[in-house]
């Protein structure tokens, strides 16, 4: 059984007609986030844009909102998100934005409605720091970037 956790959801103004965020099937991860554009927007190559969603939330202490790009526009339009995953701390109140970065090389119109990202939520673990003079041995030690090789 998937664990619930209520959200409160504020529709602004700006998102009158848009329907809320659902989920699309039963076992989906995500809630879809729309558009809340008056008319179309149009980002060009190369270009990004904050698109409104018209939605506020109330995320419970102990948990975030994880914004992430839909791989249906990302496969089929070249549109991610600038700042993928975007993060939506407990304590933030603001409409909810999607940076939209378009990747091709062609103009992408988004629509009042379209669905342009998805919300999941996760739990938080805080971390308590405390500094040590040195750290523990791995295997890997200090090694990043490509350090295990290409093949």
């Amino acid at each position: 059984m998937t664990e619930r956790l209520i959200i409160e959801i504020k529709q602004l103004p700006n998102a009158e007609g848009l329907p809320l965020p659902r989920y699309q099937t039963e076992h989906a991860s995500g809630v879809d986030l729309c558009a809340a554009v008056e008319g179309e927007l149009v980002i060009g190559p190369g270009q990004w844009k904050l698109i409104p969603t018209g939605i506020a939330v109330a995320i419970p202490d102990g948990s975030e909102g994880q914004v992430r790009p839909r791989s249906g526009l990302a496969l089929k339009h070249g549109i991610g998100m600038l700042n993928a995953p975007g993060t939506i701390d407990a304590d933030y109140r603001g409409e909810i934005g999607v940076i939209l970065f378009n990747f091709s090389d062609a103009l992408f119109t988004v629509r009042r409605g379209d669905r342009i990202a998805q919300l999941i939520f996760a739990r938080v673990l805080k971390a308590e720091f405390r500094a040590a003079e040195t750290l523990t041995e791995t295997a890997r030690g200090a090694g990043g970037f490509g350090h295990t090789g290409f093949k």
